[in-house]
């Protein structure tokens, strides 16, 4: 048995996010265009007869600006001292340049095999691919180089199984049956969060959190946090035009998740400085 942990790293917006949930060939993590959408540290899990696939979605790595970044970066600190193997991801639609060396930096540093991922060769000229390649090979000195979409899933099962082959021989970890180990309710929250994202512009992605109140049968209670009373007013909309609309969307996700029907009830309210409140990150987990 091959088993171990992969840690996925990258500037924010790379894709390490889609990445993680095509690997594992399930939704495990939230996807956004924002910056900084993943807060918390994710664990993928893949399993084949023989190899098990422990992927860890991380934050990008950032300067911290409040406790919740200086928690988000001490997370990424404390994971990259336990993989096996890290897979760098670049953007093969952006110039990589000095965010994707910082990052770079910081992986061969860690004495473990590094794999680099171009991401998001769909629709892109082979020209354009090869020299985003040529650039992404000077960043260190790396195992091999895939490009990839994980949007398409083309270099997928190629990417997978040299990762597996990297991994040490170990047990399995989780049970086969298992594609990520984070609890229930902060799935659901994240699930809701990420529509309400896809809905808001500027400074509020960064201020929107989401809790789990209640799960039962037939109720899923979740309650959005702002950090003030005019953001709220935002997230809720004119007559409740926006929350309303989140819950729409988030809903169909969370029935699948829970695997029956639910009556998803949201509310919105206003915590200011949450983003500081080391109590309050505590519960969130965060």
């Amino acid at each position: 048995m091959r088993s171990g942990l992969v840690a996925l790293a990258g500037r924010p917006n790379v894709g390490k996010s889609t990445l993680v949930n095509a690997l594992t060939g399930t939704k495990v993590a939230i996807v956004s265009d924002k910056p900084h959408t993943t807060r918390h540290r994710i664990r993928g899990v893949y399993t084949e007869d023989e190899a098990q696939l422990v992927l860890v979605d991380l934050p990008g790595w950032q300067k911290p600006i409040d406790r919740l970044t200086e928690r988000m970066q001490e997370r990424v600190d404390e994971t990259m001292g336990d993989v096996d193997v890290v897979l760098l991801v670049v953007d093969a639609r952006e110039r990589i340049g000095a965010g994707d060396r910082y990052v770079a930096r910081h992986v061969f540093d860690l004495g473990v095999p590094v794999l680099i991922a171009v991401n998001k060769v769909d629709r892109l000229k082979p020209g354009h691919i090869a020299t985003q390649m040529k650039t992404a090979a000077e960043l260190g000195s790396f195992h091999a180089l895939h490009p990839v979409s994980a949007l398409t899933n083309d270099g997928i099962d190629e990417l997978r199984a040299d990762l597996i082959s990297l991994l040490p021989e170990g047990p399995q970890y989780f049970p086969a049956d298992t594609d990520t180990d984070m609890p229930l309710e902060a799935r659901i929250a994240e699930l809701v969060r990420e529509q309400a994202l896809k809905l808001v512009r500027e400074e509020l992605p960064h201020a929107i959190t989401a809790e789990v109140v209640e799960v039962d049968e037939k109720l899923v209670h979740v309650r959005l946090y702002t950090e003030t009373e005019s953001q709220k007013q935002i997230l809720i909309g004119k007559g409740g035009s926006v929350v309303r609309e989140i819950g729409r969307n988030a809903r169909p996700f969370v029935e699948q998740l829970v695997g029956h029907p639910v009556y998803l009830q949201l509310q919105v309210k206003a915590a200011p400085k949450w983003r500081r409140n080391e109590t309050m990150l505590e519960r969130l987990g965060l």
